[in-house]
């Protein structure tokens, strides 16, 4: 027997394609493609990786990663709107965190490449041997989420949210706003004006015409 409130059966899940996934789209993609300029300038600018390098491994690498995950945590939102019968779930937005990805260039393969060059190793070498490092952190860091997903669930529960929601915050504002803002009213002329037009349409549920998505 179909649900009263959603009119679906029990274990099927919520429609794949729905209102605001499109301007959600739009807004991820735009993310993850700001992104990917910043591993092409930080690569190539603070690393010195040959331009090869970044192009044939690196983005296709990045890409290929962020496509995966983006259809795994779908995959995992429409199991869960099948297993409850809601029909508002929503996937956790995959993609590559700034924050991180500063400190791995900074933090690991930069001093890695330093080393290497100082041992003797030519540019290509070094900048191979500091890209394969920044793997293995990757890997490692990836294995002590793995090992704290085990625990994260208590951890919520015993941590007041506004000490969760304080951290993310200040990370955001600090490392991933301020930036954009800085260079949003460096150039007013050319930025104000999308600005208004995602703050109108996200702020005002006012449709623009023909409904093109705001982040469009």
């Amino acid at each position: 027997m179909a649900d009263a409130r959603t009119g679906r059966r029990p274990g099927t899940p919520q429609p794949l394609l729905t209102q605001g996934d499109i301007d959600g789209f739009f807004g991820l993609a735009i993310d993850n493609l700001i992104q990917f300029l910043l591993i092409l300038g930080l690569c190539t600018q603070v690393l010195g990786f040959p331009i090869r390098l970044v192009l044939e491994t690196i983005l296709p690498g990045a890409a290929l990663s962020i496509v995966a995950g983006n259809f795994f945590y779908s995959w995992q939102s429409q199991r869960l709107s099948a297993a409850t019968g809601r029909d508002d779930v929503t996937a956790l937005p995959y993609g590559i965190n700034t924050v991180s990805l500063i400190a791995f260039v900074f933090l690991v393969m930069l001093p890695v490449k330093l080393a290497a060059l100082d041992a003797g190793l030519s540019e290509p070498e070094a900048a191979r041997l500091a890209w394969q490092l920044g793997l293995a952190a990757c890997m490692l860091s990836a294995l002590i989420e793995l090992v704290g997903a085990l625990v994260a669930e208590r951890v919520r529960r015993a941590t007041p949210r506004a000490a969760l929601l304080s951290t993310l915050a200040g990370i955001a504002v600090s490392f991933i706003a301020i930036d954009f803002a800085i260079k949003t009213f460096a150039s007013p002329l050319v930025a104000m004006l999308p600005l208004g037009v995602i703050l109108t349409t996200y702020f005002s549920h006012t449709p623009l015409p023909w409904r093109i998505p705001g982040g469009a």
